[in-house]
């Protein structure tokens, strides 16, 4: 991908205007290097400016809680574009009616410190960068109020919810959407309503949400949207374990024995670059080590285990989510799993628990993409 050229970087003063008249959320950290909409149309106010001065926008969606995935996701952009939005919105018709909404982390100032700490990363790129090219900047934070999001009906997580939606099966009904039934029908329509919102040339998704990543491509192409989806790479602990906002839950104890998750992924995907082919060699290589791992965790005292309950390892079709007997090496398999952490049995004095106590539970998921081998 070419970089962006010089020049593009400067602002009309119509769009500066735009972004100095933008609304604010309340908060005690104000951002400096972008504006944060609550509404829609004020941003699209701003977007049609851009258009006007021919800027790319490249969209990044979240639910706040950034961590260094996300950033990850903004840096990509970034080189893709003159212009980056970033959603925060923690968006309730994706969680079930006993999930765990109210307790998802919201880190509204942090986040903005982050997103200012990276504007200025890429500031300084543009500086120590010789060759005439620029990179993209954060101009806009969308940070919604549920009512701006779901302004006809208050927003439903009822299977049989009244209210609009956008249904993308049977692909919202494995895997993640088995044991999760309202879970993708609420991400596919909020981010239906983003996507409209904010009309991305790109927009940008993490690996570690292999399906999320499948859905949105197939409602994109299904419904003529004009944006292009990128998928980035997973970011990863330096143990491997995939980051997460819902991580903050752990504490030492979950998280150690939560790495499971990554080494049995891992041992399937040495099966399959082994030679390995059936749905048994590869699966088995990952369900060996999460059985040996929980059988060691029983036999622990309750004060010393952390317990978990494997829902599902899937080998798939990379474009349909089916589940595969026999992977075709020439076209590769979507490996993926999830884990549920269970809530903490006992505790010691001074043990980090993590967000919650360790009382929280904690499901935690993970892929790898087994690559064509031709």
């Amino acid at each position: 991908m070419a970089r962006l050229v010089k020049g593009v970087r400067s602002f009309s003063s119509a769009a500066s205007s735009l972004l100095a008249e933008a609304p604010v959320a309340r908060s005690a950290c104000q951002p400096e290097s972008f504006q944060v909409f609550r509404d829609v149309p004020p941003l699209r106010q701003l977007r049609r400016q851009l258009l006007k001065n021919d800027r790319s926008v490249g969209f990044v969606p979240t639910m706040g809680a950034l961590h260094e995935g996300h950033l990850s996701l903004i840096r990509e952009a970034a080189r893709e574009n003159t212009d980056i939005f970033v959603s925060i919105y923690v968006n309730p018709t994706q969680f079930g009616v006993n999930e765990d909404l109210s307790s998802y982390p919201r880190t509204w100032d942090s986040d903005v410190e982050k997103l200012e700490k990276i504007n200025k990363e890429l500031a300084q790129i543009d500086a120590e960068e010789s060759s005439g090219a620029v990179t993209g900047r954060i101009t806009a934070i969308f940070a919604p109020t549920s009512k701006v999001m779901y302004p006809a009906l208050p927003p439903s997580s009822e299977i049989d919810g009244e209210g609009s939606f956008v249904t993308i099966t049977p692909l919202a009904k494995k895997l993640e959407g088995s044991s999760r039934p309202v879970f993708f029908r609420g991400v596919a329509t909020v981010c239906m309503k983003l996507f409209n919102a904010t009309t991305p040339d790109r927009v940008y998704f993490g690996q570690k949400d292999v399906q999320q990543t499948v859905i949105i491509k197939r409602m994109v192409q299904d419904f003529h949207i004009g944006t292009e989806v990128r998928i980035v790479e997973t970011t990863r602990e330096s143990d491997g374990l995939a980051l997460s906002s819902r991580n903050v839950y752990l504490g030492d104890r979950r998280r150690a024995v939560g790495l499971t998750i990554y080494r049995s992924l891992k041992a399937a995907e040495q099966a399959y670059l082994a030679g390995k082919t059936s749905r048994d060699d590869i699966l088995g290589a990952a369900r060996s080590i999460a059985d040996q791992v929980l059988s060691e965790q029983q036999a622990l005292l309750p004060a010393e285990r952390a317990l978990f309950e494997v829902d599902y390892i899937s080998l798939a079709d990379p474009d349909t989510l089916d589940e595969l007997e026999i992977v075709d090496p020439n076209k590769g398999a979507v490996l993926s799993t999830a884990f549920k952490m269970a809530p903490l049995e006992e505790t010691t004095p001074g043990e980090d628990c993590g967000l919650g106590d360790g009382k929280v539970p904690v499901r935690l998921i993970d892929n790898l993409i087994l690559r064509p081998q031709s």
